[in-house]
């Protein structure tokens, strides 16, 4: 949406599913259920029917109504259609119970399939897909040990002459290989575990609890399944108490996931207190409102600066959007079409993305608000960066050159003096030779001091007398490339305004003869209400770096120090354009 603020990384919502499709999906389940029921009655074989087909409702019936809240809450998540097809396929072992030959076999092919969906649900937890190779992986090996590995068993004879797949009956191979599958689906189990519990350790610092505790549940659940598969194996005691508490906890996680739902429901409603609280205190401490809206203490806010072309905390420092750490995630914030924040929060947040959308809604003119205080924030930083920059600079430069003076022309001009007075003395006898000699050591004690001077307030001498037209007038003709000058100047201006454009020309002219290779040069100065412009463009060879070096973030730092703007452009193989923008006010 524009004009009231968009989320830019949620993109175009999804449509919730039509309600004639939910609801025919939710008499779909009560029939499959009552199907499961009415299966295990009429089956001879099945001992305790009733509770066996009670338990598998148990565990289908809540897959299913979960997947159709969370389709419906979520439609953008294949969460809920996942668990909805999980929820259905988990009833496809109860087909074994029939007396029908092929349906059967149907069943005892999908006889172990529910470790493995099991499995698939709950590392696909909670976008519906899954995300890292080791899960799709763990995934893949699972479907091939449960389908393929039943299918072998069928295709040996399997344990029951319902079996219409029989090829090469081998009763005790079929065992072997039923054992090698249980193992390898035990191990697939384990190896959830363990992706389950990384995932956990991963966001053990998120505030999240329930969906924290819906993680936990699954890793258990799974954990319980592949002790079941262990001692299936070898007919362990208790075998049966063991499977009840495994359906227990396998049939309890969807009500735990719908729990998380309901809690991230309770958070979007506490969107309504973040507008008191917004609409109350017209400059709060909006991150930590946010923080607070989110549940999420480490919540951080970066405002977009478009003056600058970055990212900066509230602080006006530079801040990395998005966060490169993993466990973090980023939602931008736009406003007609243009980035105004972006809210950085731990990834568990990640599936409640109508609660952030919702709260960056209820933030969205506070943040508008944030962004100029950052921004200004930027400014002052980055002038007073800039300008203790210009006189640290001066500093260095005011020592390099008293130092080359003393250790160079002075020491010279001092032994031209020293050496004029033995001449002196010795011209005792000659006063019009010894006043001439006097008067030339004056002059070199006058030289000395002029060059004193230049040392403590190095400026160009011309622009003082003549002004900054015949100071560039002479240092254009003095370039070591062709100039064209053109000058639109009314009269003087600042003295500070006239010496920096100068030394913008200056260095720009130096960069073009010495690094860009240009064969000419533009230099335009002209007088733009109030504002002085000097603009120097060469055809050379571009790409020079405005970052590295002392030359062009020196002539910025001496811009900006009187609150103008340079800008350089300097594409490879275009030309260098330099263009400063100076108040003379």
């Amino acid at each position: 949406m524009t004009g009231a603020g968009a989320v830019g990384s949620a993109g175009a919502p999804a449509r919730p599913p039509p309600a004639i499709v939910l609801w025919a999906l939710g008499v779909a389940a009560v029939l499959t259920a009552a199907g499961v029921l009415a299966l295990a009655l009429a089956s001879e074989g099945v001992e305790q029917p009733i509770l066996r087909a009670a338990l598998l409702d148990w565990v289908s019936l809540p897959y299913i109504v979960s997947g159709l809240v969370a389709w419906r809450r979520r439609p953008e998540s294949r969460f809920g259609p996942l668990m909805i097809v999980a929820g259905f396929a988990l009833t496809l072992t109860t087909l074994q119970w029939a007396q029908s030959a092929l349906v059967y076999t149907v069943g005892s092919l999908f006889d172990l399939l529910p470790a493995v969906v099991s499995t698939h649900v709950f590392l696909a937890f909670p976008t519906g897909r899954l995300e890292r190779r080791p899960e799709r992986v763990l995934v893949a090996v699972g479907y091939v040990a449960a389908i393929g590995g039943s299918l072998t068993v069928l295709l040996l004879g399997g344990f029951d002459s319902r079996d219409l797949l029989t090829v090469v009956p081998n009763q005790a191979l079929a065992e072997t290989v039923q054992n090698v599958q249980l193992v390898t689906l035990a191990a697939v189990c384990l190896g959830g575990v363990v992706l389950l519990v990384t995932r956990r350790r991963e966001r053990a610092h998120s505030p999240r609890r329930p969906l924290a505790l819906v993680v936990d549940l699954f890793a258990v659940s799974l954990l319980a399944f592949a002790v079941l598969l262990v001692a299936g194996i070898f007919a362990l005691p208790g075998f049966e108490l063991l499977r009840l508490v495994t359906i227990g906890l396998w049939g309890a996680a969807p009500f735990v996931f719908l729990l998380a739902l309901l809690d991230a429901r309770l958070a979007q409603s506490g969107v309504a207190g973040l507008l008191v609280e917004l609409r109350a205190d017209p400059a709060p401490d909006l991150r930590d409102a946010l923080a607070r809206a989110l549940r999420d203490p480490s919540l951080a806010l970066a405002y977009w600066l478009p003056t600058y072309g970055r990212w900066a905390g509230e602080d006006g420092r530079p801040v990395q959007v998005p966060d490169p750490d993993p466990r973090r995630a980023t939602t931008l914030i736009d406003r007609e079409g243009e980035h105004v924040a972006a809210l950085i929060y731990d990834r568990a947040l990640e599936d409640e993305r109508e609660l952030v959308a919702a709260v960056a809604a209820a933030a969205d003119f506070a943040l508008e608000n944030g962004r100029l205080q950052a921004e200004l924030q930027a400014r002052l930083k980055e002038l007073h960066g800039s300008r203790a920059r210009v006189l640290e600079a001066g500093q260095r430069e005011r020592q390099r050159l008293e130092r080359n003076l003393h250790d160079g022309a002075q020491q010279r001009l001092v032994a031209l003096r020293l050496e004029l007075a033995v001449l002196g003395s010795r011209l005792a006898g000659d006063p019009d030779a010894r006043m001439r000699v006097d008067r030339m050591s004056e002059e070199v004690s006058v030289s000395l001091d002029e060059l004193r001077d230049l040392a403590r307030g190095l400026h160009p001498a011309v622009l003082s007398g003549h002004g900054l037209a015949v100071a560039l007038e002479s240092l254009t003709a003095r370039a070591p490339v062709p100039v064209q000058l053109n000058l639109d100047l009314a009269g003087r201006m600042p003295e500070a305004v006239e010496v920096t454009a100068y030394y913008v020309v200056s260095e720009s002219l130096a960069n073009a003869g010495k690094h860009a290779r240009a064969d000419s040069v533009s230099v335009d100065v002209r007088d733009e209400d109030g504002v002085l412009v000097v603009q120097v463009t060469d055809d050379g060879i571009g790409g020079a770096d405005t970052e590295k070096g002392t030359g062009l973030r020196g002539l910025a730092d001496r811009v900006e120090a009187l609150d103008g703007r340079l800008r350089v452009w300097t594409p490879r193989g275009g030309g260098t354009r330099v263009r400063a923008e100076i108040p003379c006010g």
